[in-house]
């Protein structure tokens, strides 16, 4: 799917779909926005703007080299972004090529950061001056959906603790399910800033404009430090919880166990009087007593009260 977006009056404006792809249109515009290209539009693109788009092949690379260059097409960053399906997050990468008056980015699947702003768009709310300022803007946006991100996970781990920590009868399994689910998210955001920063640094060093360029520039630095530290303390705050729930386990298992240690012990004795009497030999003392089957009945039971007691006593029950 291909997306043409101007600027007007200082504004982000998107052209309707079916719009005019020729030559001169690409000339005016300043992002060109590639969704899942079908291989006509990818081949005039190449014509039209004498430009090689990356194949998806060359955008997952992923060394430096590959990812961060410069060359006769403009300036390349091939940068992770973060998706979500099915309850969980997962990254996508995107190729920008930054041009003087263009701005192309081609990928593979719909993010919430080009959606978000595109609408925002749509109602007149972006406002830039160039393709430099417009790229800024998507790492900008991007930076904002990873707090967002990680403001989530933080409430649901929240949830999880409380599940852990406090709610009796806990399914801890499943808990154990829900952090690793939320470590993995963790992850992938820890991983995303992580390749922001490389590309905020990239860009800082090919991007010659005014002082607001580079406190721009700053300010992401700013809370890409920021956003990291946060991640250190939910990845520790998850380790706890692993930890914890992991040892919930532990005792659950030792305890069962318990009860059957102390059930075999105190059916043991009954069982050993049982056995002895249970034997067929001719000449046994309490074999013709009148008393001797009550006899046998109250030493079973007797004998399987008395280590019942002592386990009561000592605390073992």
């Amino acid at each position: 799917m291909l997306r043409l977006f101007e600027i007007r009056r200082g504004k982000l404006v998107e052209l309707p779909d079916g719009a005019d792809v020729s030559e001169q249109r690409l000339s005016e515009v300043a992002w060109v926005d590639l969704q899942e290209p079908q291989e006509n539009e990818r081949e005039l693109l190449q014509t039209l703007l004498r430009t090689e788009l990356p194949e998806s092949e060359d955008v997952e690379e992923i060394e430096a080299s590959a990812r961060y260059f410069v060359d006769d097409a403009g300036v390349h960053i091939h940068s992770l972004f973060l998706t979500q399906s099915e309850g969980r997050h997962d990254t996508s990468t995107v190729a920008f090529i930054l041009q003087p008056q263009r701005l192309i980015t081609v990928r593979d699947s719909e993010l919430a950061d080009f959606r978000l702003l595109r609408m925002r768009a749509r109602r007149r709310q972006v406002e830039a001056r160039s393709a430099q300022e417009l790229s800024v803007q998507l790492f900008e946006q991007k930076v904002e959906n990873l707090a967002d991100a990680l403001e989530d996970i933080h409430v649901k781990l929240g949830e999880a603790s409380y599940l852990v920590l406090e709610e009796d009868d806990t399914d801890l399994e499943n808990a154990i399910d829900q952090l690793a689910k939320l470590e993995d998210s963790n992850g992938k955001v820890l991983l995303c800033l992580m390749d922001t920063r490389r590309s905020i640094t990239f860009l800082q060093r090919h991007i010659h404009g005014d002082a607001e360029f580079q406190e721009s520039f700053r300010d992401i630095t700013r809370d890409i430090d920021t956003l990291t530290a946060h991640t250190g303390f939910l990845f520790n705050k998850i380790n706890f919880l692993m930890d914890s729930t992991q040892g919930f386990i532990n005792i659950r298992q030792t305890n069962i166990i318990k009860m059957f240690s102390i059930a075999a012990v105190v059916f043991l004795p009954p069982t050993t009087v049982a056995s002895i009497y249970g034997m067929n030999f001719e000449f046994m003392p309490e074999l013709k007593w009148l008393a001797g089957y009550p006899f046998a009945l109250l030493l079973i039971v007797l004998s399987g009260i008395a280590p019942y007691l002592y386990f009561k006593k000592k605390g073992w029950l």
